[in-house]
Parts: structure tokens; C-alpha cells; sequence
């Protein structure tokens, strides 16, 4: 069953996804499915799991974001430094 869900993207990120999607002979919605699918996956959860190191896993959850980090505003500017 398909559900519609709405999500809060900058404009050059979806014009630039959707030519990408053009490309690809794919549609949007079609791209991010299998990007969460593939996110989602139990085996590439565990995956990650069982590669981080001790130390890592000691420190997983142990940082604390200030109040006022706009975590969408990071995401989105460091996704566009490594793929633009």
C-alpha cells in the first residue's frame, strides 16, 4: 500500500533531484523508496552495528546537541558540500 508523506526539502535540492531522477529514467518518489529501503534494511542495520569499533559503541548516544543546533540546516549543508 502506497501512503503519500511530506517532506520539508530545500528547492535546489529537489530541482536537482528530480533532474537526477529524470536521468536515471526513475521517478522521485520511486529514488527515495529505495533509499529508505536500502537504509532500512535489517542486515545494513547490523551491518553498521557489528563494524564500529569498541570505542565507538562506548560512545555511541553520548553526545548532547545544543538547543538551539538546527540539525535539518547541518544535514542539508554538509549532503550539499559532498555531492554538489
Amino acid at each position: 500500500m502506497n501512503t503519500k508523506l511530506t517532506l520539508t526539502i530545500e528547492q535546489s535540492i529537489i530541482e536537482k533531484a528530480k533532474k537526477y531522477a529524470r536521468k536515471k529514467e526513475r521517478s522521485l518518489s520511486d529514488l527515495i523508496e529505495s533509499y529508505l529501503k536500502a537504509l532500512t534494511t535489517e542486515e545494513n542495520i547490523t551491518k553498521v552495528e557489528d563494524e564500529l569499533s569498541p570505542t565507538l559503541k562506548s560512545l555511541k548516544g553520548s553526545f548532547k546537541m545544543s538547543k538551539n543546533f538546527d540539525y535539518k540546516k547541518e544535514l542539508s549543508d554538509r549532503l550539499t558540500e559532498k555531492y554538489l
